[in-house]
């Protein structure tokens, strides 16, 4: 079994949506964000400490594994507390059920087999509780970006299933609780559902779908679970699905009426999240040499900026410039407003020296643009 499966279940919303979407990703380049990084920090604290809590390690253990954990340049103070309070909540999701049966246990990184319903499909259960009838699943999400909501929710389904099929022989399991827990965002929400509609859902939808990915066929669907889609800057279902604003049939062949505007209104954010990847895609690759036919990389924008604050201040005190007429109030004030104070020419005299343009980031411009070629090799060599 590989480190990753092809169909994950952290991957599960996108391609049981859009089945071939699995095989198209393959064709780029997978890259781990700090947030991913971030995440597996926190999940490997909260493991420590959860082993801790139920006796698994003894306090030499958790003190020298948690002092490496936390030499990490991730590693914040904030971390701990987070974590803290994912780890407080598996607890006592554990210590209410002991309370209802006396011979509940609970696992920590539970590794979860869910192949009968999806190829080679693996996982990690962060908390697995189990008690009389009933199976919990508690998993941390340590990102602050998108609150993730358990109703519904295909990954910690698909979990629930690894979890029956590893535990159904030893326990009687009627019913699945999935808990997400997500401190940064105050947020912890629960599903529930019964053992019975979980294998109907797997046999008749999850099945089949995966069957189709693993293949990479199937029909391609564009909407929300694009996101994270590595092929979703090229994929010609999303523009497809994007494009069809500009083909908007209008009462009026002039004006806009409020149903037209707000029909637009719910599709722009997701129009302008497309165009941003394109954008960034292109100029991705028309870095790294390729072309667009029509557009070249440019120097974008920057604004000027002050070098030497110190300095600065001094100069323009000695030639009579009081501080409330410099400051904002403790900073100095814009260098535009301090032209129009000084004078253009003479501020450029006192303090141009203290006074600089960054480079601005490259952008993609018509190639009527009269900005210069963006020069890659220049920039990397003042790095």
């Amino acid at each position: 079994m590989s480190n990753h499966a092809v169909l994950s279940a952290s991957s599960s919303h996108r391609w049981l949506n859009c089945p071939p979407s699995v095989r198209l990703e393959e064709q780029f380049e997978k890259i781990t964000s700090v947030y991913a990084e971030e995440g597996t920090l926190a999940h490997e604290i909260g493991e420590i400490k959860l082993r801790k809590e139920l006796g698994q390690i003894n306090q030499k253990e958790l003190v020298d594994r948690l002092s490496k954990a936390v030499d990490s340049d991730l590693y914040s103070k904030d971390m701990t507390d987070y974590v803290d309070v994912y780890v407080d909540t598996c607890l006592e999701k554990f210590n209410e059920a002991k309370a209802a049966t006396a011979d509940a246990i609970a696992i920590v990184e539970q590794k979860l087999d869910f192949s009968k319903w999806v190829p080679d499909g693996f996982g990690t259960g962060d908390f697995v509780v189990i008690a009389d009838g009933t199976m919990e699943i508690c998993d941390l999400k340590y990102g602050k970006g998108i609150a993730v909501s358990a109703v519904g929710n295909s990954q910690m389904r698909l979990y629930a299933l690894g979890a029956i099929t590893e535990f159904e022989f030893l326990y009687d399991i009627q019913k699945v609780k999935m808990t997400i827990i997500q401190p940064r965002l105050d947020s912890i929400s629960t599903d529930e559902i019964t053992v019975e509609e979980l294998l109907t859902w797997a046999n008749e939808y999850v099945k089949p779908r995966a069957e189709l990915a693993i293949k990479g066929e199937g029909e391609f669907c564009a909407g929300e679970h694009c996101k994270f889609c590595r092929a979703k800057a090229v994929c010609k279902a999303r523009a497809d699905k994007n494009l069809e604003l500009a083909k908007y049939e209008f009462s009026d062949p002039n004006t806009l009426n409020n149903l037209e505007i707000a029909d637009i209104l719910s599709k722009v954010d997701e129009l302008i999240s497309w165009a941003t990847d394109v954008k960034d895609y292109a100029l991705n690759k028309a870095l790294d040499g390729e072309e667009f036919e029509g557009f070249k990389v440019v120097e974008g924008k920057s604004n000027r900026r002050y070098t030497n604050i110190d300095e600065i201040v001094q100069i323009l005190r000695e030639h009579n410039f009081n501080d409330p007429e410099i400051f904002k109030p403790s900073e100095l004030i814009t260098l535009t407003n301090m032209e129009k104070l000084v004078g253009k020419k003479k501020l450029n005299e006192l303090i141009g020296d203290f006074i600089e343009k960054p480079p601005g980031n490259p952008t993609l411009a018509p190639i009527t643009d009269k900005r210069a070629v963006f020069n890659k090799a220049k920039e990397d060599f003042k790095e």
